[in-house]
Parts: structure tokens; sequence; C-alpha cells
């Protein structure tokens, strides 16, 4: 009786995860609906103008996906080099007592407050780029595409050396054997075996990117343009659902369920892109015995 009261009160919390889930769901799509009642889907996802707010309306949101790409890029051009060679470093040359230093102190990363990310960029990071780019706005996609970028690295760093120190040793002592370098056996036999645990740490690392909010609100600022220019200030999904959520904006109006569908878009995003890393994961596994 026991092991049954302990296998009930198991599966109840994870049906209380689902259920939340199943609502947040519900409650996103219910209001989702309510704004494609009023607005074209076609509007939404073709038009190049955001303007919910002003007095003349428009509804495209691709400036605001635009935004959110350019900060997942940019974010990616700097965690996924650096994240990558610090999992080899980690996996292949750090000694036990250098590992086990360098990995927590890397992963409180992780656990610094992104509002701080937020000023950092915009203290420091901004001022740093308008050096050298003058024309650089002091809101700017490049700043905040930095600190987002810092801010994933221990998710890159942490899977793929784990992806990495999965690898059986008998294919590096192989490779060992034919005379490779330790250099060669790690950047032709270990990465490759471990690819599809890289490749889905990139993925969920990206995806972590898509859905930041604070630092991106702060540092990338909140206007809604449509361009590939990092050095400009853009708006992503992320910082316009803070700027709708102040609590100045009535229940029930157009601009309250632009919120919601603005939400929805990000949830299918970001969830395309968990099933994704799965996908890889499974569909290029290397399984040894």
């Amino acid at each position: 009786m026991k092991e049954r009261a302990i296998g009930w009160a198991l599966f109840a919390c994870a049906g209380l995860s689902t259920l939340v889930t199943a609502g947040i769901v519900c409650i996103l799509l219910r209001e989702t609906l309510g704004f494609f009642s009023e607005v074209s889907i076609v509007e939404y996802l073709t038009g190049t103008e955001w303007t919910p707010q002003f007095g003349e309306k428009h509804f495209g949101v691709l400036p605001l996906a635009a935004g959110s790409l350019l900060i997942a890029t940019g974010a990616a051009i700097v965690a996924v080099p650096i994240g990558l060679l610090t999992a080899i470093y980690m996996s292949e040359y750090a000694r036990h007592r250098t590992r086990s230093v360098l990995k927590p102190t890397l992963e409180l990363l992780a656990g610094v407050p992104t509002v701080v990310y937020g000023y950092f960029a915009l203290t420091f990071i901004t001022p740093l780029i308008r050096q050298f780019f003058p024309e650089t706005d002091i809101f700017n996609a490049a700043s905040a595409a930095v600190v987002v970028g810092i801010m994933i690295i221990p998710t890159v760093s942490s899977l793929s050396e784990d992806a990495l120190r999965a690898v059986p040793q008998a294919l590096r002592e192989g490779a060992f054997g034919l005379g490779a370098t330790k250099l060669e056996v790690s950047l032709r036999v270990v990465v490759p075996a471990a690819l599809s645990g890289i490749v889905a740490s990139f993925i969920l690392a990206i995806s972590r990117a898509v859905g930041e909010t604070m630092a991106v609100s702060i540092a990338a600022g909140n206007l809604a343009q449509l361009t590939a220019n990092p050095l400009k200030s853009i708006q992503t999904m992320t910082a316009y659902v803070v700027q709708v959520s102040l609590g100045d904006t009535p229940q029930g109006t157009i601009v309250y369920q632009t919120l919601f569908a603005v939400a929805f878009t990000l949830f299918l995003i970001t969830l395309a892109m968990n099933i994704l890393s799965q996908w890889v994961m499974r569909r290029f596994r290397e399984v040894y015995e």
C-alpha cells in the first residue's frame, strides 16, 4: 500500500504539470482565436507593420519575428563556437579537478538575473560597440544578441559536454592506436560521434534565445521595425509581450488580444524547435554496444 500510494503521488505531480500546460495552451488559444476573428491571419503573417497601439492599426507580425530572429542569430554566433570549444576542452583536455571547478563556475552564468544582463548590455556593450560604429542606436540588436549569447553558453557547453562524454572510450583509444593526435581524435572522432547531441544542444539554446525577455527588452528597445541591421533598435515578440503586460491595456480589446496572439506564435516556434531537437537526437543518435 505504501508503494502504491507513492506511485499515485508521483502520478499526481506529473498530471498536475500536464494540466498546467494544457491550461496555458487553452488560454492562449481562446484569446488568439478571438484576435483572428477580427484580424486576417494573412495580414498577421505577411504584414510588415506592427502598430496595434497607434491610431492607424496594423497587425503584421513580421517586424517582431524578424527582431527575434536577429537576436537568436546573433546569440548563436556568440554562443555556439564558444560553448562547443568549452565543451571539447572540459570533455577531452581538462583534468578532473579543473573540470570540477570550471563547469560549476560556467553554469553560474545561467543563474545571473536577466535584468542584470540587460543593464550590462546597455551600460557596457553598447558604449563599446559605439566606439567602433558611432551610428549605432542606444538601444540596438547587437548588444542584446551578445548578452543573450553569453546567457546561453552554459546550455550549449553543458549539453554538448554530456554528449561528448557519452562517446565510448574505445573509439578514442582506437584512434590513438592508429596514430591520431589529441586534436584529431577530438575533432574527427569524438565530435562526429556526438553530433546528434551537439546539434540538439544548439537548437535548445537558440530556443532559449528566442524566448529571452528582460535582457532583450532593456537592451534592444521597443521599436518594431523590419530590419536586418543589428545596429538599429528593434522589438522582439517577448519584448512586445512585456510592453503590453504593464497593466494599462484594457482587457478584451484588440490590443489586449495581440498579447496572446504573439505569445501563441512564440509558443509554436519554441515548441517546433524543441520537437526538432528531439527528432535530431533520435534520428542521428549513434548507438554503441
